[in-house]
């Protein structure tokens, strides 16, 4: 069983053929809505790979909150635990330019509202073989709670330090699994611009120094990771993007399942990579998810 404890949100979305600099206007070519929230989206990728999944969190009580949770609720994702607030839904305006590429701009609403008495229910409420996954949408009082409960009972904990926040090192401690971007697993080292070799090494040593499963998702370039002592390399699925906005909480939600069901780190490393380029073909972050079936067909 998983259980994610973060943010639910609903994207604004536009596009334009290349993102706007700085003080630039520029025009769109579309504009949609979509389910989001890296929370909810991990969820939602957990439970299309085929994990019993819980969903812990926050919606407001505007037009926004039922549509928010509208694709968890349709999956099968447990949805008791997620509390209505008196004010709006989290949302985050995305811009996406012709390339994939994005910038994301959130306004955390409902999601801010998540409490450390939240946290305590919610790992109360797990038993000691579940996963715990969680981002940093919601307030990091909350996240340090969970984490830390989590620990006290035995339970396994994934913490994305997506996006990146002040707190992100100290919380990134007390997880025991550890998935960052390159240039989040940067600031967490207090390192810049290592460069490929230089990320590996610094890889290696922070792995050895907390015995944290450390996780590097990069792109195109696929991931690298420590685990257990053993270093591991899984390469990128070659793909035209569309949108990448929902690639990595896709591949957090997939990796989760991995090894929910038991699969070899490697093998649930390397399906959530797979994942997680396939969810670069659609726009939007939850409908861009790929079902098992293609994933497992491809990896």
């Amino acid at each position: 069983m998983i259980t994610v404890f973060g943010s639910i949100n609903m994207d604004l979305i536009a596009t334009t053929p290349r993102l706007p600099k700085p003080g630039e206007t520029v025009a769109g070519t579309s504009f949609a809505t979509a389910q989001g929230g890296k929370g909810a989206n991990q969820a939602l990728a957990a439970r299309r790979a085929g994990s019993a999944v819980a969903m812990a969190g926050a919606v407001g009580n505007d037009e926004f909150a039922s549509a928010a949770t509208a694709l968890l609720a349709e999956a099968g994702v447990d949805l008791s635990a997620v509390k209505t607030t008196n004010g709006p839904t989290g949302t985050a305006m995305i811009l996406v330019g012709g390339d994939g590429e994005n910038v994301i701009v959130i306004n955390a609403a409902a999601n801010g509202e998540v409490t450390e008495a939240d946290a305590e229910a919610v790992v109360a409420g797990m038993a000691a073989d579940d996963i715990l996954v969680l981002q940093l949408e919601i307030p990091a009082n909350a996240i340090r709670t969970a984490l830390k409960s989590a620990r006290e009972k035995g339970i396994r904990t994934i913490l994305n330090t997506a996006p990146l926040t002040p707190e992100a090192a100290e919380l990134g401690a007390l997880a025991d699994i550890v998935i960052a971007n390159e240039t989040e697993f940067e600031r967490l080292v207090g390192a810049e611009e290592l460069g490929s070799e230089g990320r590996i090494a610094m890889l290696k040593t922070r792995h050895d120094e907390t015995g944290q499963t450390i996780v590097i998702t990069l792109g195109a370039e696929g991931v690298v990771a420590m685990h257990e002592g053993d270093f591991h390399r899984i390469d990128a699925l070659k793909i035209d993007p569309v949108d990448t906005v929902g690639a990595g909480d896709t591949f957090c939600g997939y990796f989760a399942s991995g090894l929910d069901q038991g699969l070899p780190f490697a093998k649930a490393a390397h399906r959530a990579a797979v994942a997680g380029a396939l969810a670069c073909l659609k726009p939007g972050a939850q409908p861009s998810i790929p079902e098992k079936e293609a994933v497992d067909a491809r990896a």
